[in-house]
């Protein structure tokens, strides 16, 4: 299998050599390197196949935004995954707006990192749990969402494709939910895969309210 190239954008070099230390052994994913700057990255895009950009954020702001929106117009093919040292609600929407594929928060571990790129490169959006729980609560804040109708039908999943849901509408990520059912990663991936295509969903989130809407956890 190829493996993803990703690019890193912090003008940290301390947390450029941390990220790459993070992913270095991963068997999927290889680090073409670290630019400090918007300039710097477009030349790199233009010469290396790049797949993820790891774009760091640590004083949120309108430049933050207006990369985003300048990656996308020039390279659509390439999914930006945001790590972001905030979890104002203002600013996830508006990376995510802006064409941004993955918000992590700082607490984010190298499971969830490799989990989060792995992800995005695969098609889906990914948001670490915080990030989740923050989505999710303007979500049931807005009139009648946490009682709405059921739009999809559950009875299209099978009885593990249920599971696996719930646990992901829990807040789970891959690994626990893989230890938790005793299968691999790539067969828990494989369910998401199946759940998502069965009942028309984009993201983990989108799962989530799924889960609300038919009554499959408690909120």
């Amino acid at each position: 299998m190829n493996k993803i190239e990703v690019i890193l954008v912090d003008d940290h070099r301390i947390m450029c050599e941390g990220l790459k230390s993070m992913l270095g052994d991963s068997h999927e994913i290889t680090v073409m390197g670290c630019v400090r700057n918007l300039s710097e990255l477009l030349i790199k895009l233009r010469i290396l196949p790049i797949h993820v950009i790891l774009l760091s954020c640590y004083e949120p702001g309108d430049h933050d935004i207006e990369m985003i929106r300048i990656i996308q117009r020039e390279h659509p093919q390439i999914k930006i995954l945001i790590l972001a040292m905030t979890a104002q609600e203002s600013f996830i929407l508006r990376t995510l707006k802006a064409g941004a594929k993955g918000f992590l928060s700082k607490d984010a571990d190298r499971n969830e990192l490799i989990e989060s790129i792995l992800t995005i490169r695969n098609g889906y959006d990914y948001y670490s749990k915080s990030i989740s729980e923050i989505i999710l609560k303007r979500y049931l804040n807005q009139p009648g969402n946490g009682n709405a109708q059921r739009n999809q039908p559950a009875g299209v999943l099978s009885d593990r494709e249920m599971e696996v849901l719930k646990l992901y509408a829990e807040s789970y990520t891959n690994q626990e939910i893989a230890d938790k059912l005793f299968v691999s990663i790539r067969t828990v991936e494989s369910h998401k895969n199946n759940i998502m295509r069965k009942i028309n969903l984009k993201t983990t989130v989108d799962m989530v309210k799924f889960a609300i809407r038919n009554n499959l956890i408690e909120i």
